[in-house]
């Protein structure tokens, strides 16, 4: 292999381009008639939701460098002004394509079904009409506040994200003077309103044609010349010195409220727009014309996973699946006895995540736990595990909690865990010094009659009942000393200064992790050009680090075998001759968003595998505090390679990457449909059916839907 080319630019994708093909992965499952009606709508919804946080971090931060003349190329050879040049016309084209399935496709199959969108408030009928006034006199009416412009009131503070309706007004006693008025359409009222029906057909409007229907209502002394929709995306990527803040706690409380008014990086409006009115706004909002966006159809789209929750359309819908009890738990022994046993593997959500769960409340209220050590993400708005640590300070345990302050998006409701926890008697810890802490592990110490036993939760997601129900992740519960050991030494690590010179089994980022993958990953290297078998299986969300993505290359162009299962961003080239040529790389998109990391190396028939919580990635692997961890008990490998074998050997969901870096779906001639994701949720079930005719003396029955 020429090793220039391994320095080559034109050998990497960029990572925000390769971002932007995943999020038309997710757009075309909105486009394919195989899809459930409201299962596409959804899609089409975090689509949406997605490119705003897109432009809200990753485009945000481009422009803060553009801005502070950083010149610096990526791995694909592009500069930020660069890169910028390449997003920005892309996403144009993405919101076209967006409005182009949701107009030609969606909507008149929505009113086929049954479903009319009035798209705008003229297209009411007269009793429709007279509903709507009376819904806006009752409901809306008190919640608004108009905000009018002119020489005594400046233009209102605009706040991220949120819908506007910009109006052009004249005083009736001077209709020579036009000035601009602004009315916030209110988040806390539901966006989408059913009035009255139309031919035997049901009929919903968006609040925002309510109240423009209803605009003069607000206004009495003015007439109104236009109205409009519009909606500013700010930058909201926080900027927080550490090292300088005294107490990250309040410094990223600060920095939370200084979001909604970050710099206006993107403002959307509606296509047929007064001109007048878009420079009013322009000016106001110090908005240039690239990031202008013209929509044709209703402004932000995340309000379609509302009119996919409308009852009645039940056909519309997939059918709802339900987590099944997890295999190898008796949900009436004590849960400790059992992982002491054996190792448990979770598959999440596949199975219930009800056992991580149990494992923090059994621990909270057994008078033989002495400690309780656990890192926290991103957890769920009523979390049952935060109120089981609550309970078990509350008990007299030692609970230690680190809570991540920095997780994005996140960082207010980690807060109020983060207090509520010490208030509850829990000490809280919030990380490292400039790194984020990501790794996902519990720890549970416990006197018994041998001694101390430490008893440990290791797994690839979030600890959040909520979204372990959309994600699919994997854990494992263990009680091996070795892994016991590493979790007691990562706290240590975390709430301390302690570094252990060596791990028994962990791997653990920012300052192991990354040489270990190296390592295995050249192992299979070395074994290939000795001549023997050498494969390597890789799942994750994202591929974007240099150093692993060149010590791929450098196998495949030894002859190893390499299967990359990637949901998202991938930077790495597949079929580049005498580089890539042994590599695939594979994004399956279905009902559950694929959030597992699971790694796989051959190693000469001894077979390694691992999970964790971190992908490919440098802010995985140099920036963050991680963990990954060896699946070792011979039946539970089995069990996680056959994970990845499913998953390869998906024909309906996946989407292959080209040479060319576009993503196509499996020509599925002359092979047999699978999806994945179906495969194992039937699995589960079938696992379930088994337990209940084997069992004796206990009753399984597979959940459903109506449980």
């Amino acid at each position: 292999m020429d090793k220039k080319m391994l320095d080559n630019p034109e050998n990497y994708y960029n990572r925000e381009l390769s971002w932007l093909k995943f999020n038309y992965r997710i757009l075309n499952e909105a486009r394919d008639k195989s899809i459930p009606l409201f299962e596409r709508l959804r899609f089409l919804g975090i689509t949406e939701s997605n490119l705003s946080e897109f432009f809200m971090v990753r485009v945000a931060s481009l422009i803060d460098l553009v801005e502070a003349g950083i010149t610096k190329k990526d791995i694909a050879g592009l500069t930020p002004e660069g890169q910028l040049d390449l997003i920005i016309p892309e996403t144009k084209r993405m919101s076209k394509r967006q409005y182009q399935t949701l107009n030609r496709m969606l909507l008149p199959e929505l009113a086929e079904e049954g479903l009319t969108l009035l798209m705008h408030h003229e297209e009411l009928d007269e009793r429709q009409a007279k509903y709507v006034d009376k819904y806006f006199d009752k409901e809306v009416y008190p919640v608004l506040t108009p905000m009018a412009v002119d020489s005594s009131r400046p233009f209102p503070l605009i706040s991220n994200r949120s819908l506007n309706i910009g109006a052009l007004i004249t005083d009736k006693k001077n209709p020579e003077v036009t000035d601009i008025a602004t009315v916030q359409v209110p988040s806390v009222l539901p966006r989408v309103v059913e009035v009255p029906e139309r031919d035997g057909k049901r009929c919903i409007i968006l609040l925002e044609e309510v109240i423009k229907r209803n605009l003069s209502k607000l206004f009495l002394t003015y007439n109104i010349e236009c109205a409009h929709a519009f909606r500013i995306i700010r930058n909201a990527d926080l900027s927080i010195d550490e090292d300088e803040a005294a107490d990250l706690l309040k410094e990223i409380e600060k920095q939370i409220r200084r979001r909604a008014w970050g710099e206006v990086i993107k403002l959307e409006v509606d296509a047929d727009i007064n001109k007048k009115l878009l420079k009013e706004l322009k000016e106001r909002l110090s908005v240039v014309d690239g990031v202008v966006f013209s929509i044709h159809g209703p402004l932000d789209l995340t309000f379609l996973s509302k009119v996919a929750g409308l009852s009645g359309f039940d056909h519309l819908q997939s059918k709802k699946y339900v987590p099944q009890p997890v295999p190898g738990i008796d949900p009436g022994r004590n849960i400790f006895d059992q992982i002491k046993e054996k190792d448990i593997l979770l598959h999440h959500p596949y199975y219930e995540f009800t056992p991580v769960v149990d494992f923090i409340r059994e621990a909270a209220n057994d008078p033989d736990v002495l400690a309780i050590k656990q890192t926290l993400y991103r957890v769920s708005g009523n979390s049952p595990i935060v109120a089981a640590l609550a309970r078990a300070a509350e008990n007299g345990k030692q609970v230690t909690v680190l809570v991540e302050l920095k997780a994005r998006f996140d960082e207010e409701n980690n807060i109020n865990w983060a207090r509520k926890l010490e208030k509850a008697g829990c000490h809280v810890i919030y990380g490292l010094v400039g790194l984020k802490t990501h790794s996902k592990i519990a720890l549970v110490v416990r006197r018994e009659e041998e001694g101390i036993k430490r008893y440990v939760h290791l797994g690839t997601g979030n600890y959040n009942d909520i979204t372990a129900k959309l994600y699919t992740d994997t854990g494992i519960f263990t009680a091996a000393d070795s892994i016991g050991e590493d979790a007691t030494a990562v706290f240590n690590m975390l709430s301390g200064y302690s570094e252990p010179p060596v791990w028994n089994k962990l791997l653990v980022a920012p300052l192991w992790m990354k040489k270990k993958f190296l390592y295995l990953i050249g192992r299979e290297a070395n074994n290939a050009r000795e001549g023997k078998e050498a494969r390597i299986v890789a799942k994750m969300n994202s591929l974007c680090d240099p150093d692993i993505i060149k010590a791929l290359y450098e196998a495949s162009c030894a002859g190893v075998k390499i299967d990359l299962i990637v949901r998202g961003i991938c930077c790495l080239k597949v079929g580049v001759p005498g580089l890539s040529e042994n590599i695939t790389v594979r994004s399956i998109v279905g009902n559950f968003l694929e959030h597992a990391r699971i790694f796989y190396f051959y190693n000469e028939g001894f077979e390694d595998c691992y999970m964790g919580s971190a992908d490919w990635m440098p802010r995985n692997l140099d920036k963050r505090v991680e963990i990954t961890f060896p699946v070792e008990d011979e039946d539970l490998k089995k069990r996680v390679i056959d994970i990845l074998r499913v998953q390869l050997a998906d024909t309906l969901k996946v989407h292959i990457m080209q040479p060319d870096g576009s993503y196509a779906k499996l020509d599925r001639r002359g092979k047999d449909k699978l999806s994945a994701q179906e495969y194992f949720c039937k699995q589960a079930v079938s696992e379930t059916k088994k337990e209940e005719k084997h069992s004796q003396g206990r009753v399984f029955v597979p959940r459903t839907a109506a449980d």
